[in-house]
């Protein structure tokens, strides 16, 4: 890096690179389509490595791992994310800070295994049971694949939760030549564990909302980590006020800290025309707009990468635009049911596609007619 050497390279490289640096020190996995290189990346990079037998265990170990002290990741594709689910409840409620790499591929189920897609979002958004958000960041660039990481690591600590981070074959299974001069220092995060001599609370949460941690190989202090409904003390309830608060509380924490770990690529021209777009669509509406400003039309970009939950600057951006063109690669335009819900406002267009990308001659297409 210090020669500004350019060299050929594909985003699972620089993501595992930059996990791997920020801290994250344990790899569990199942291999999957399109996330292999992810699998074999980390099994030679992070200090440990579990090959599990398959997606339950996987997760299964990572919240063991979490609770005894270790900072796990894993990468999968749908078909194990599916498997996953229900342990990642149980994650997000014991509040085990974890980083689960979902690379996005056609659906429904198995779907095609080489086919890129962005259409694991609206899964991703409704996965814990109630509706709680888990932090969800999307990579649209080999940028993101360095600088996403690091940011997602911080987030799973601070938060005391699991993080998603969506990405596509695009990203990770292709090669190309990239320059990795201009990449950013990559921080290992600083852990801090509970230190004090008084009683530990495990759920006890601090002015952030987030309890201190303490990992279960303490021989100092009594340590109950808790599934199900549960008091600050982590003692089994069933609804008693302390309980639901507790309850109540790991959505609050992850809603109110969301400035922390906004992130979002906003080029503006004007106020007529907005693309918005996540993933790797986003580097397709990057050269659409520049041919449009060719042009002399206003065009500009939102490009959300965080995505769950949504933040309230998105709202902001897109208040001052006559006409949006949110493109996504999936059917349905999940991006834009979560930003506008059902009832999609006029002024408002879907780009979609799902098999393919999305050309570039498509999107200025929509905006010649629309805009």
């Amino acid at each position: 890096m210090e020669n500004g050497k350019k060299i050929f390279v594909n985003g699972s490289f620089l993501i595992v690179e930059s996990i791997a640096r920020a801290g994250a020190d344990t790899f569990v996995g199942y291999p999957i389509t399109p996330s292999n290189y992810l699998y074999l990346y980390s099994s030679k990079r992070l200090p440990l490595t579990f090959h599990a037998p398959d997606e339950i265990t996987t997760l299964q170990w990572m919240s063991g791992l979490s609770a005894a002290g270790r900072l796990p990741i894993t990468a999968t594709s749908f078909p194990g994310f599916a498997l996953m689910v229900e342990s990642i409840n149980m994650a997000f409620m014991m509040e085990l800070p974890m980083v689960i790499i979902l690379a996005q591929r056609l659906g429904p189920s198995t779907g095609t295994a080489t086919c890129g897609a962005s259409g694991d979002l609206l899964l991703v958004r409704g996965m814990i049971s109630g509706g709680y958000p888990v932090p969800t960041f999307a990579i649209s660039d080999f940028k993101d694949c360095w600088e996403i990481p690091e940011i997602a690591i911080n987030t799973a600590v601070n938060l005391r939760t699991p993080v998603i981070i969506l990405t596509s074959k695009e990203i990770t299974m292709t090669n190309r030549s990239f320059e990795i001069s201009s990449l950013k220092e990559i921080k290992k995060v600083e852990r801090k564990f509970y230190s004090s001599d008084e009683t530990y609370i495990p759920y006890k949460p601090e002015k952030n909302l987030v309890p201190e941690f303490l990992p279960l190989s303490s021989n100092k202090h009594q340590i109950r980590i808790n599934a199900s409904t549960h008091d600050q003390k982590g003692i089994l309830q069933h609804s008693t006020k302390e309980a639901l608060e507790n309850s109540a509380r790991l959505y609050k924490k992850i809603v109110s800290n969301i400035k922390d770990f906004t992130l979002y690529e906003y080029d503006e021209d004007g106020n007529e025309n907005l693309l918005i777009s996540f993933d790797v669509s986003s580097v397709v509406c990057k050269e659409a707009m520049k041919d449009l400003r060719n042009e002399k039309k206003k065009v500009s970009l939102l490009v959300a990468k965080t995505l769950v939950p949504v933040p309230d600057v998105y709202y902001e951006i897109i208040s001052k635009y006559k006409k949006i063109f949110v493109v996504e690669e999936n059917l349905n335009g999940q991006l834009c049911e979560m930003l506008f819900g059902n009832n999609i406002p006029d002024n408002v267009i879907k780009i979609n596609s799902i098999g393919k990308m999305i050309s570039i001659d498509k999107i200025k297409e929509e905006v010649r007619k629309n805009g």
